[in-house]
């Protein structure tokens, strides 16, 4: 059975290149220009046109990364969420049941499918970027991976999830905002 759930995308992110990798310790690897816009093109199977998983074949599975900004915040308090590099940050959305549902989001462009796939652990570089205990605190909550099934565009506000799985929100703990039937 198909349900909706509303919830708000608070930012996209959109990267050419890495910007963590190397050593933690010898801080960022790259300094790449990362880009919030207010929307995103997607491409199905390839993930967001302009990022630095578009097309590689390594990460069709795994091309768009979200998390949820309640997680974030408990974790690295005020620091930038821009800093965690997920492509879609949400507020009010559980992600963990997603993993390996298909799912639809629409921010009024029409809908966009999703394959949800392996959880987004956080790395090392939490740590440095973001403060010392971000990495383990995001341990369980850093994100989902996801595969778009079809093409269209993600938009910054209110949107909407078609799902056929029961989000509990009352589950995450460290939710603040709760995912609101429609």
């Amino acid at each position: 059975m198909e349900r909706e759930y509303r919830f708000e995308i608070v930012s996209l992110l959109v990267s050419p290149a890495h910007a963590y990798f190397g050593r933690a310790k010898d801080g960022p690897a790259a300094d790449v220009t990362t880009q919030t816009p207010a929307h995103i093109e997607i491409t199905a199977n390839k993930g967001i046109r302009g990022d630095r998983f578009f097309g590689v074949r390594a990460h069709t599975e795994a091309a768009i990364t979200f998390l949820a900004l309640e997680a974030w915040e408990t974790a690295a308090g005020d620091v930038d969420p821009a800093v965690a590099r997920r492509n879609v940050m949400v507020r009010g959305l559980e992600l963990d049941p997603l993993r390996g549902e298909e799912f639809d989001i629409d921010t009024g462009d029409g809908p966009v499918r999703f394959r949800g796939g392996r959880p987004a652990h956080p790395c090392v570089w939490m740590d440095t970027m973001a403060g010392e205990g971000t990495r383990k605190a995001l341990i369980g909550r850093g994100g989902l991976r996801t595969q778009p099934l079809t093409s269209g565009v993600l938009r910054v506000g209110p949107a909407v999830i078609s799902c056929d799985v029961e989000l509990h929100p009352a589950r995450a703990a460290d939710q603040v905002r709760r995912a609101q039937p429609v």
